[in-house]
């Protein structure tokens, strides 16, 4: 017979949504079985009823032609060849009711017995085990979410202790009743086979048994053809035994390995980190933004195919494109809510995806993974071994030597309370640091006998480290970041920043320098472009190396031929010489043109520009505001003022009046205190006059 579908009991722990499309193929044949041998149960459930019913009414019609001799017809009369005649047909109609007796029992052993059987056992236990599933798979993906949702910060042990061994205890559940289930639904493919046939070689088997008195060829014919199904159906027997045997011994060796899997966070010295990885898939929390502040998480499959990153949801076919990841960069960040994160942005700073590993182990993987697909190691010969020399390579190149950058100190100008001068990377060359001077020859922009340093990232002082911290709290990224391959050099004394010129020649000298010390590989970073500073970021460990304010860039400029070269004169926050500004020049070498990257840095100086101009205009209105409502103020007191003085000027006029005479014609008369009072009122009417 045909070889039989099977599922993959070994990517149970994995439990892809590849996994689970195949699962919900062999659960719709699973309920195409059980409809169609339901309907097949009831055929056969008729046939044995009607084979009872036959043998209880040929039994009966025995019973029935054997009492004729004793019926008394009116008209018939005692007939003795009839009776003789029926009692013959009686006796053959009994005989032939025991054979359907028989028939009727061999069907109930041989045909329905089997078809119950498969049908309230076997199907049943299915659905029994389906629903075990679906509930231990509902509640790993609770315990999931719930260890997800746990705080970066430092929380309860216990509760930690708790949520993890809920999450083991889940999986472990999960796995175990998956790979049973898968297991059932294995042997199901080798039981319908058996559940089909046994009830029709036993239906078979009591006709021919039945029919005995038949034609002996058409009997020879059905024996040899029933004998072969027999056969099959061993053979059927056998192959399931065997295959049943093999799935159990793959299900004790699964639960042995798979024993350090159930944890969420592995220890990694236990499971190391691998970072030689081209491929990877499993699941991961994405970011999707809700609000201008709010933003929801959702669980998906992602996979890597090629240079692309792929998710899948569970019930879906196939895969969908996240993003390009060729020529990406990506890092891990630090989310309020979620731990163990990373961004991902393409290759031309449009699209970003922030996403959330299981485990430390789990994020480090997927970077390095990334990062090596965006240098498209993937397509060599062997991609791991590759990427093992490459991820080296890196590692040494990081690793600057510790009496480098004091060499380089002894060629700088001593100048006292100035900070050391910032560095760069896209393959880059930094300039010069001296005064500003006016037009120069080409031959004069830069200094005679000045030191180059090919590698500007040397270890960074805890002042960049303190700079870079403190700027990365509560700073808006800008939407145009640029990110570039780079290497790096440097020399000391520029001598003119007015033009292009100076950035011309530090390249001319640098490239020179290179070519002559034989001096090819440098340091690869990444620069981010940002509306206050450019930053250049190590794409291994995304620790920020080095940081320019954005204000200090003074001039920015690409080679006139290799638009691959690109450079910007920097501008020190403090140190002079001869009473001038000390400058910088760095020369980067990118792998994408660079004169989008200066595009990107007028774009950002403009933003910045605008925005500063903004927050003055904005300043200076709220202070004329200000100056306005005090005015008002001082008017409104003026006006008070002038309302009071023209009330007690109304008030004296009226008390200076002589009194009306009565209605009776006679005068009325003040007493010497009310006068008294009448005087002390209007010597403090006059006094408050006075002073007003």
């Amino acid at each position: 017979m045909p070889g039989i579908d099977k599922l993959p009991i070994e990517e149970t722990l994995e439990d892809s949504p590849q996994t689970r499309s195949l699962l919900s193929v062999f659960e719709e044949d699973t309920a195409t079985i059980s409809s169609y041998y339901n309907q097949l149960f009831q055929a056969m459930q008729r046939i044995y009823d009607a084979q009872n019913e036959l043998s209880a009414a040929t039994h009966l019609t025995s019973k029935l032609l054997k009492e004729y001799e004793k019926q008394r017809f009116p008209l018939g009369g005692d007939d003795e060849v009839m009776s003789s005649t029926l009692q013959q047909f009686a006796k053959v109609i009994d005989e032939l009711s025991s054979c359907h007796a028989v028939l009727s029992t061999q069907l109930a052993d041989a045909m329905m017995f089997p078809i119950t059987q498969f049908k309230e056992r076997d199907l049943k236990e299915i659905l029994t085990l389906k629903e075990v599933f679906q509930i231990s798979s509902d509640d790993h993906d609770m315990a999931i979410n719930r260890y997800s949702r746990l705080s970066k910060k430092k929380e309860n042990e216990k509760v930690k202790s708790e949520v993890m061994e809920d999450v083991y205890t889940s999986r472990k559940k999960q796995h175990q009743t998956m790979m049973h289930y898968f297991s059932a639904l294995n042997t199901l493919q080798y039981k319908k086979k058996i559940a089909l046939l046994e009830p029709l070689l036993g239906y078979m088997q009591a006709q021919i048994s039945f029919f005995k008195l038949g034609s002996e060829n058409l009997t020879q014919q059905w024996e040899d053809f029933l004998t072969n199904i027999g056969t099959s159906v061993q053979n059927v027997r056998r192959e399931m035994d065997s295959e049943v045997d093999v799935m159990q011994q793959t299900i004790q060796d699964l639960e042995q390995a798979s024993d350090l899997l159930y944890m969420p966070d592995p220890d990694p010295n236990k499971i190391p980190i691998n970072r030689n990885l081209t491929r990877k898939a499993g699941y991961l929390n994405t970011r999707n933004k809700t609000g201008l502040v709010s933003s929801t998480w959702d669980r998906q499959y992602f996979f890597t195919q090629g240079g692309n990153l792929m998710s899948q949801s569970r019930g879906d076919v196939a895969g969908g494109l996240v993003m390009d990841i060729d020529n990406c960069s990506v890092m891990a960040v630090d989310c309020e809510d979620r731990r163990f994160c990373f961004q991902i942005s393409a290759f031309d700073g449009k699209k970003i995806a922030i996403l959330q590993a299981e485990s430390r182990k789990d994020c480090e993987e997927w970077i390095a993974t990334i990062n090596n697909i965006s240098k498209r190691i993937y397509l060599s010969e062997n991609p791991e071994e590759t990427a093992a020399r490459v991820n080296q390579s890196a590692l040494e190149a990081v690793t600057p030597s510790p009496s480098f950058q004091q060499r380089h100190e002894s060629f700088r100008p001593s100048t006292q309370g100035r900070p050391r001068a910032g560095r760069t990377s896209s393959q880059s060359s930094a300039g010069s640091e001296s005064p500003a001077l006016s037009s120069l020859s080409l031959d004069s922009l830069v200094a005679p006998d000045t030191p180059i340093q090919f590698d500007i990232i040397s270890p960074v002082s805890e002042e960049y480290a303190t700079q870079a911290k403190s700027a990365s709290q509560g700073r808006r990224t800008n939407p145009f970041g640029e990110s570039g391959e780079s290497h790096s050099a440097q020399i000391s004394e520029l001598k003119a920043t007015e033009n292009t010129d100076v950035i011309y020649e530090t390249m001319r000298q640098i490239l020179a320098a290179r070519a002559i010390h034989n001096i090819f590989r440098m340091t690869e970073s990444h620069l981010l472009v940002t509306c206050e500073c450019l930053k250049l970021i190590d794409p291994q460990t995304q620790v920020t190396r080095l940081r320019f304010p954005l204000s200090s860039v003074v001039l920015c400029a690409t080679h006139q031929e290799n638009k691959r070269l690109f450079g910007f004169v920097l501008q020190t926050a403090g140190g002079r010489v001869d009473g001038r500004p000390v400058t910088v020049c760095y020369i980067f070498e990118s792998n994408n043109d660079g004169e989008k990257i200066c595009d990107s840095v007028g774009l950002a100086k403009q933003i910045a520009l605008h925005s500063e101009m903004d927050r003055k205009a904005t300043q200076k209105q709220r202070e004329l505001d200000k100056a306005k409502e005090k005015q008002q103020e001082e008017l409104n007191k003026q006006k008070q003022i002038e309302k009071d003085l023209e009330e007690q000027s109304r008030l004296i006029a009226a008390s200076s009046r002589p009194n009306p005479p009565a209605a009776d014609g006679q005068f009325l008369v003040l007493s010497n205190s009310q006068s008294e009072d009448s005087d002390a009122g209007e010597e403090g009417r006059k006094r408050g006059e006075s002073e007003a």
